[in-house]
């Protein structure tokens, strides 16, 4: 399975637009968006072209394609406006033979982590960072943690970007396509 993975669009068309393409480009079998879709929130700036509504065209349009958790800006009219669920506050896939934990990232993340087993998965957005490491919980499993970053406000001098899993392999990528980095996830 190929999955694609992005997060943090904030209502900017101009990179929603961009990370479309990408989709397109990738032809994942799912895309998994982590939440703050439409709004920008009260301690980012305005994103570049800050046009929710046409953010709502664009995901609607690949709708059928989409999982979505809830991020800390989605607010109840953001359900009545797109035509995908966005209102779970995680969600669990099954791929690459592990538990794939895939959530926003201000409830559950590397500090508080949800229960799950040696070698599952923790997708998180949040933070606009880009991130990997192995974390060890308190009963010794050993979690693959994840981040894309953001596709619109990226922080700590981290490009725009999303993530791609597919074959035990994390691949980071800029919203052109170009790879990053990347991580094996079977050791």
């Amino acid at each position: 399975m190929k999955l694609m993975i992005a997060s943090d669009l904030h209502g900017s068309a101009q990179y929603c637009e961009e990370l479309i393409k990408a989709y397109k480009r990738e032809n994942p079998e799912k895309i998994l968006l982590l939440g703050d879709l439409l709004y920008h929130g009260p301690r980012n700036s305005l994103p570049d072209e800050y046009e929710p509504k046409s953010v709502i065209g664009m995901l609607n349009s690949i709708r059928s394609q989409i999982l979505c958790v809830r991020g800390n800006c989605e607010a109840e009219v953001d359900q009545v406006v797109l035509d995908f669920p966005v209102m779970a506050g995680y969600c669990v896939v099954y791929a690459e033979g592990r538990t794939i934990f895939a959530t926003h990232g201000h409830n559950y993340g590397p500090a508080k982590l949800p229960p799950l087993s040696d070698g599952d998965i923790l997708l998180c957005g949040h933070t606009h960072v880009p991130a990997f490491e192995i974390i060890t919980a308190e009963d010794g499993a050993r979690i693959f943690y994840a981040n894309p970053g953001s596709v619109s406000i990226p922080k700590e001098n981290s490009p725009r970007s999303y993530l791609i899993l597919r074959d035990g392999t994390f691949e980071w990528k800029t919203l052109d396509g170009d790879i990053y980095k990347s991580a094996r996830i079977d050791g």
